[in-house]
């Protein structure tokens, strides 16, 4: 798994902290909106929630993977700080302390099986909420573990180096804050191209 900060911190500190991630999006808008969730590349494979990436590259190319996209742009953002029990992880058991919470939500236990990996965890929540891992489901899942104080779910950057860095779904837009707009151009392969990068916007 990619290596990331985990804070370990007392009860109530968590909002005070921040991590920086970056999104690619080939509009431009003030504030993030889960509405507009499918206008990427259509899909919500890792989950319902706004996609973010520690990579500013890598965000830069999923700026443009809709083939009409005439302009790319990246977000810098700040999200609440990762810690143990305030997120899912992609082929890694979750957190006790998350399960617990779970279940007394739920009002029922949760299957061993599904808690030792992040991704049949959220389709186990998925099914039990709705009856199917479709998008109204991911949609129950999502909004269910926020309900429960789980910000989101990570996965590496890259599957091959996890050292590289990773990605993240967040389950609700308004944990977002944007700090900088960058425009960018892509060669034809969706690649950054360097030194083309300038900000736009600034919240600074």
């Amino acid at each position: 798994m990619a290596k990331v900060l985990l804070i370990n911190e007392s009860p109530g500190m968590g909002d005070c902290r921040i991590l920086t991630m970056y999104h690619g999006s080939p509009k431009l808008f003030n504030q993030f909106d889960l509405s507009h969730v499918l206008e990427g590349d259509g899909k919500v494979k890792f989950g319902y929630g706004v996609y973010l990436t520690s990579s500013f590259s890598s965000a830069a190319h999923y700026s443009g993977v809709n083939p009409t996209s005439t302009m790319y742009y990246v977000y810098t953002v700040e999200i609440p700080v990762i810690r143990e029990d305030n997120h899912i992880d992609f082929k890694q058991a979750v957190n006790t302390s998350i399960i617990k919470r779970t279940e007394e939500k739920l009002g029922l236990a949760v299957p061993e099986k599904v808690t030792k990996d992040g991704k049949d965890f959220r389709k186990y929540l998925a099914k039990t909420l709705t009856g199917a891992v479709n998008l109204a489901g991911e949609m129950a899942a999502a909004e269910f573990l926020d309900s429960i104080s789980v910000d989101y779910i990570i996965w590496p950057y890259s599957w091959k180096n996890p050292d590289l860095g990773f990605n993240c779904a967040v389950f609700d837009a308004r944990k977002i804050r944007i700090k900088q707009v960058h425009q960018v151009e892509l060669d034809t392969k969706k690649k950054l191209i360097d030194s083309s990068s300038r900000i736009i916007w600034s919240n600074k």
